[in-house]
């Protein structure tokens, strides 16, 4: 049986707590805990929230639900994956760069047949320095996003350790696994370092989807996580995604099987 859903952008609320947290690796920082309210169908409310890596439930650690699909987000720093992540779940674009350690966001969705899913996009540091949050993320991914800029050839053979390390932590298991390769920034034409045919080329010889984006533009952001939902062969998920421009295209359709 398939359930329908209408998913319109959340806001954010005007209000943010603010807190410190301690985790296993030994550092401070600040972290701002965001919530805001999705509608489905104009008759129910629920909360869509985006944490950072290191915050506690009441309980003593991260929430996490038996039906969440997680997929994580890899990439150099710069080539735009918060921008492609936050264009996604938000719906909003910034100039600014902000380096991540590590971000975490939920959609939400609650259907009309009663089902409950949770996407939750892991947005992981561009650096090195914290392989152990890289290989947390990948031992408990579902589905992973390699992004690069096409600005930079660099970024995308930056690509080539997070691609060994996803075969060391999921062995044979990860020809079963939905990757896609992501050439973000494709707006930027006239500084184009990597050819459309190189980046697909290259994610057929690693066996990955492939797909050319640009954040800021929101082009091809919301098909990027249609084509990795369609890749995953033991859940029926289907992302489909109606255009509303009468709504600055604020209004989503979402269909699982």
């Amino acid at each position: 049986m398939r359930a329908h859903c209408s998913l319109i952008h959340a806001r954010p609320t005007s209000s943010e707590s603010v807190r410190r947290y301690h985790t296993k690796f030994d550092w401070n920082d600040k972290t701002v805990i965001a919530a805001s309210t999705i509608t489905v169908n104009h008759t129910a409310s629920i909360e869509a929230e985006s944490t950072s890596s290191g915050l506690t439930a009441p309980g003593g650690r991260v929430t996490e639900q038996s039906n969440d699909y997680r997929v994580a987000v890899f990439g150099a720093g710069g080539v735009g994956k918060s921008s492609i992540v936050l264009r996604f779940v938000k719906g909003t674009f910034s100039e600014n760069y902000v380096p991540t350690i590590e971000d975490t966001y939920r959609q939400v969705i609650s259907c009309n047949q009663k089902n409950v899913c949770t996407l939750q996009i892991t947005d992981t540091t561009g650096s090195h320095q914290f392989p152990a949050m890289q290989r947390l993320s990948i031992n408990k991914g579902h589905a992973f996003v390699l992004i690069y800029s096409v600005t930079s050839k660099q970024s995308l053979e930056e690509l080539r350790p997070i691609l060994l390390m996803l075969k060391e932590v999921k062995g044979e298991a990860l020809a079963e696994v939905p990757i896609m390769l992501v050439g973000n920034k494709r707006d930027e034409e006239s500084r184009r370092e990597v050819a459309r045919d190189y980046g697909e080329l290259l994610a057929s010889k690693w066996g990955t989807g492939f797909i050319e984006t640009s954040a800021k533009n929101n082009e091809n952001v919301t098909e990027l996580f249609q084509n990795l939902l369609a890749l995953e062969k033991k859940r029926q998920l289907t992302l489909s995604i109606e255009e509303d421009s009468t709504k600055n295209n604020s209004k989503k359709k979402c269909t699982i099987s």
